[in-house]
C-alpha cells in the first residue's frame, strides 16, 4: 500500500481511507485497516484532510502544541455550536469512485473534529458518499458516542449508506486520561507521572490496532467476499 493507491487487479474493490489526524491516532487506525484491505486484494487510497481555517488552524499546525489548554479551548465554543471551518482535501477525494469510504474521526469536545464535520456538509462530500457504503472509525479519549452519531447522521445526509463502526477510547479514569493526553499533546512524550499523579497510557493501544485489523477483515469479507 502507498499513500496514493495499491492496485491488486482491474476489478479490485476501491476503498478510500478518509481522515483528519492532528496527533496521528486516526491515521494510525486507518493505516492498520488499509494494510488488511490491501492484503485482501483491494485497492486502497488514503486521503488526509488538511485543516486550513485561519481562526484555528495555526494552533493545530504544530505538534506538540505550543500551549495545550489555550489551543484546545480555542475550538470549544465552535465545537459546541456545531460550527464549520475551512479545510483542504487531496484530489483523490474528488477524482475517485470508491466502493467503500472509511471515515477516521477524532473527537474534539464530544463532537467530530471540525475538519471532519465541515467536510461532511459540503457538495464534495455528497458527491463522494452518494449511494456508497461508509464505515466510521471513532478515536476518542472518552465520549465517543456523540462523535460517532454525528458522523453517521451527516454521512447518511450525504446519501451514504452506513455499514458499520468501530471506536476506541483511551485507558484510565476521566481525570487521569485527560492529564495523560494533555501531557502528550504538550510534550510529544509519554509520561508515567504528571502533577504528582500516576498516568495511564494514552492514545490508541496495540491491542486496539489488532481489533482494527479484525474489523477490516470482516468488512472485506462481508462487502466484497475478500477472504484470507
Amino acid at each position: 500500500m502507498t499513500d496514493e493507491n495499491t492496485t491488486a487487479s482491474a476489478k479490485a474493490p476501491r476503498i478510500l481511507l478518509l481522515y483528519y489526524s492532528f496527533s496521528g491516532q486516526s491515521r494510525k487506525v486507518l493505516e492498520a485497516a488499509g494494510e488488511v484491505f490491501a492484503q485482501r486484494g483491494c485497492e486502497v487510497v488514503t486521503a488526509g484532510i488538511e485543516f486550513t481555517d485561519p481562526r484555528y488552524a495555526p494552533r493545530f499546525a504544530h505538534f506538540p502544541m505550543r500551549r495545550v489548554w489555550p489551543d484546545m479551548l480555542s475550538v470549544l465554543k465552535a465545537q459546541q455550536n456545531g460550527e464549520t471551518g475551512e479545510f483542504r482535501t487531496p484530489d483523490t477525494v474528488r477524482n475517485g469512485d470508491y466502493d467503500l469510504i472509511c471515515i477516521g474521526s477524532p473527537t474534539w469536545w464530544k463532537a467530530p473534529a471540525m475538519p471532519i464535520r465541515s467536510f461532511l456538509q459540503t457538495d464534495e462530500a455528497r458527491k463522494l458518499l452518494d449511494g456508497k457504503p461508509f464505515a466510521v472509525f471513532t478515536v476518542c479519549r472518552e465520549y465517543w458516542q456523540e462523535n460517532y452519531a454525528e458522523v453517521c447522521r451527516l454521512g447518511e445526509a450525504c446519501g451514504g449508506r452506513y455499514t458499520d463502526e468501530i471506536h476506541f477510547t483511551y485507558p484510565g479514569d476521566p481525570l487521569r486520561s485527560m492529564l495523560s493526553l494533555t501531557s502528550y499533546l504538550g510534550s510529544g512524550r509519554y509520561r508515567k507521572r504528571y502533577l504528582g499523579l500516576r498516568l495511564p497510557p494514552t492514545n490508541v493501544q496495540p491491542d486496539q490496532l489488532d481489533r482494527v485489523r479484525a474489523f477490516a477483515g470482516g468488512l472485506a469479507s462481508r462487502l466484497f467476499g475478500r477472504d484470507k
